[in-house]
């Protein structure tokens, strides 16, 4: 009896890759983004300037805080996504100490920036806030000082990196700050039920429903998912920048390499 030994037999074909396993290829990846990418960035912008209509056009002055209300329409998300930013971060570590995926360090990378300007951006436009209604522009409590150690976490991440020449060791340390690190996340969300401070609690996401007017409400959340798809749109170009400048420096060091080969055998035939 006969075996079928054909290549394209059944039993010598190679199991097909998951989605996540072609996506975990840099050159899968690219391909994806390559397309993805501009349409990420479009959908955003138009989510942004539509949230931004709602914000000057739309939505009404707050009873109480007035036209200074409009602030939180761009510190709210800010602080969500400085929070999300390192979750990204803390996730992306693991993957790269565990797993091995080979764009778990691109993606914590290319994270670390993009969260510490969200989170600036969340301090600053907090202060501007805190002026009208607190009288200054900055209190000591704890859901500020937490979200300051956030942005002094980013900064640390990215000077690791840049401290470290060995790429593969600061990979490794930043992974480990990164997971370190996120114990921050819950004492920033719980901060103002844990401890007695200015920052007002919890208003959109509760057990009872938004504290929040729709007026407010809805602007709130469009400008927020127009900043999540920008945030994932700097992110993929982040990761797309970071790949290439790994493979021009893979081939820059293929050249010296083989220059250095060439003037040992130049050398040994003399």
């Amino acid at each position: 009896m006969s075996t079928d030994t054909r290549p394209n037999s059944p039993s010598t074909q190679a199991p097909a890759q998951t989605w996540t396993q072609r996506l975990a290829n840099p050159t899968q990846f690219m391909k994806l983004s390559d397309w993805l990418l501009p349409i990420l960035s479009v959908i955003a912008a138009a989510v942004i300037g539509y949230g931004t209509y709602l914000t000057f056009f739309v939505a009404p002055p707050d009873y109480q805080q007035g036209e200074t209300v409009k602030i939180m329409f761009i510190h709210v998300p800010s602080a969500w996504l400085g929070m999300m930013g390192y979750g990204l971060i803390a996730m992306s570590s693991f993957g790269l100490l565990v797993f091995r995926h080979p764009l778990a360090d691109v993606s914590a990378k290319a994270a670390a920036p993009i969260g510490a300007a969200f989170t600036l951006l969340a301090l600053v436009t907090g202060s501007l806030w805190g002026k009208p209604m607190w009288g200054t522009y900055w209190v000591w409590d704890a859901r500020l000082t937490s979200v300051l150690i956030l942005f002094f976490l980013y900064l640390g991440l990215m000077a690791l990196r840049s401290s470290i020449d060995d790429e593969a060791m600061a990979a490794k340390q930043a992974a480990v700050l990164g997971l370190v690190g996120v114990v921050i996340l819950p004492i920033i969300k719980f901060s103002v039920d844990w401890w007695n401070t200015l920052h007002q609690p919890a208003s959109v996401v509760k057990l009872d429903g938004p504290a929040i007017h729709s007026s407010i409400l809805i602007p709130l959340l469009v400008n927020a998912i127009g900043f999540s798809l920008l945030f994932f749109a700097l992110h993929m170009k982040g990761m797309r920048n970071e790949i290439l400048r790994r493979r021009v420096k893979a081939l820059r060091l293929a050249e010296v390499e083989r220059a250095s080969h060439g003037r040992e055998a130049a050398t040994a035939a003399g």
